[in-house]
């Protein structure tokens, strides 16, 4: 499920590209509805009436902090997406599980290994090499502040989810999904697009987002952290393919290279501490 949902998300930038409407607003409220009726209509078959309404109740503080989190990650999205290149937002992306770990020992106190700061070190390189085309006006570096937020964002609702492994987090991407339609739905000039559009965004939205996030809040839930870090690289490796195949968008030179350097630190990072906890299996195995 943790690999169907990053499968499912990287195709987010090619669905962005087909759409005729230019305004972010709309395309964020339409794709944010959609989601929300995709997610409450998957709750109600599974959960029935009474059992939708128990998980809304029951998902506290840590929920609500998660639906903020994926609220503000959905939206800046789609505004980065008109300011700076796919492969530049989902290689940031890249970074979340580090972002992570940073963030459970500053808050938390957890224990980072001298690998996983080497690993960070790496990552924060390969970004900057990333977004060195900004200071030369290819690229806006509003697009690159919005796509570090995104990172951000997701990194802290993977934190409490992890913090919180109990509460079921599907509610609260709901909730998010719904959040970033009220702020959308305020700030758009118009509610109107064509029908051609309405059908895309209902992909967009209840398909690639709502269905993306189902899985994600399900499986993540179910395989060892490190495990769906590792499988959650699948995205930002798909994505800059998916707009090279589909619409011809070819990564620019310091995107390839930053975007390697920080896939080079994460498998090689993942790798090792997969390595030492299947060390640790066979030393504890009698023989």
């Amino acid at each position: 499920m943790v690999l169907a949902s990053a499968i499912v998300w990287s195709f987010g930038g090619a669905l962005k590209h087909v759409l005729t409407t230019g305004e972010s607003w709309t395309i964020v409220f339409w794709r944010s509805v959609w989601a929300a009726l995709f997610l409450l209509t998957f709750m109600l078959v599974r959960e029935g009436r009474r059992g939708t309404l128990n998980l809304f109740a029951n998902m506290g503080l840590p929920g609500i902090c998660v639906a903020i989190c994926f609220a503000i990650a959905s939206t800046c999205f789609i505004v980065a997406l008109a300011h700076t290149t796919v492969a530049n937002i989902l290689l940031i992306q890249a970074g979340v599980p580090l972002i992570a770990a940073l963030i459970l020992w500053i808050l938390f106190r957890e224990r980072v290994r001298l690998p996983t700061w080497i690993a960070i070190a790496f990552v924060i390189m390969g970004i900057a090499v990333m977004v060195s085309d900004s200071f030369t006006g290819k690229v806006s570096p509003m697009g690159d502040t919005l796509s570090v937020l995104i990172a951000f964002a997701f990194a802290c609702a993977t934190v409490i989810t992890r913090r919180y492994a109990h509460v079921q987090m599907v509610p609260a991407v709901c909730l998010g999904t719904v959040l970033a339609a009220c702020v959308s739905g305020i700030l758009l000039s118009t509610f109107m697009v064509t029908l051609p559009d309405m059908g895309i965004l209902f992909v967009f939205g209840g398909l690639n987002l709502g269905f993306g996030l189902a899985l994600f809040a399900r499986g993540a839930r179910l395989v060892p952290s490190a495990l769906a870090a590792l499988l959650g690289t699948t995205e930002p490796v798909l994505g800059p393919i998916w707009m090279w195949l589909i619409h011809e968008e070819i990564p620019t030179i310091q995107t390839m290279i930053g975007g390697l350097i920080v896939l080079t630190a994460l498998l090689s990072h993942l790798s090792w501490g997969i390595y030492c906890k299947k060390s640790t299996i066979v030393k504890k195995t009698p023989i």
